[in-house]
């Protein structure tokens, strides 16, 4: 669904993960640029959303589109990047995915219960090279930082959103 007039969409651009696991604070980490590089119309809400699994849940009742950014294991080599939407997301979130994939999976499936279940759902997924403790990004996951933020803004561009 594209936004072409009337009612804007109710965007939440969602970064997952957590900052002291390396990579896993990959989505962190983007939103965290997204907020300090961009000034977002009212109607998109850009959030860092750590490792609060349902705590998000109040976030996702007014979101008509969610673009979610996390570390993904993919088995790929680390630094490379997934996308997946709809419907996908919660049968990929069944087998593997994301460190936070149950407080993910609970967070979409609650919502669909509730009836808020987004319109338009993206996961923009990027392989961690490691999760081990530790507070900087490996080199292969540093590197694609930028494209990964501006995966998102494109995304947002298909919702109708002009920067």
């Amino acid at each position: 669904m594209k936004f072409d007039g009337g009612v804007k969409p109710a965007i939440l651009v969602l970064g997952i993960g957590n900052l002291v696991m390396s990579d896993d604070g990959v989505g962190v980490r983007v939103v965290q640029e997204l907020q300090r590089s961009y000034r977002f119309p009212e109607n998109v809400k850009v959030v860092d959303g750590g490792t609060l699994g349902l705590d998000l849940l109040p976030l996702l009742e007014d979101a008509t589109h969610l673009i979610l950014v996390d570390a993904v294991e993919t088995g790929e080599k680390p630094g490379s990047l997934i996308r997946l939407t709809g419907q996908e997301l919660p049968i990929a979130l069944q087998t593997k995915l994301s460190p936070h994939q149950m407080g993910l999976k609970d967070l979409l499936a609650v919502s669909e219960l509730m009836g808020h279940s987004p319109d338009e759902m993206v996961l923009i997924g990027v392989q961690p090279g490691s999760v081990e403790m530790g507070a900087e990004l490996t080199a292969e996951v540093e590197d694609i930082l930028e494209e990964v933020t501006a995966k998102v803004l494109i995304e947002l561009n298909g919702f109708g959103v002009r920067l």
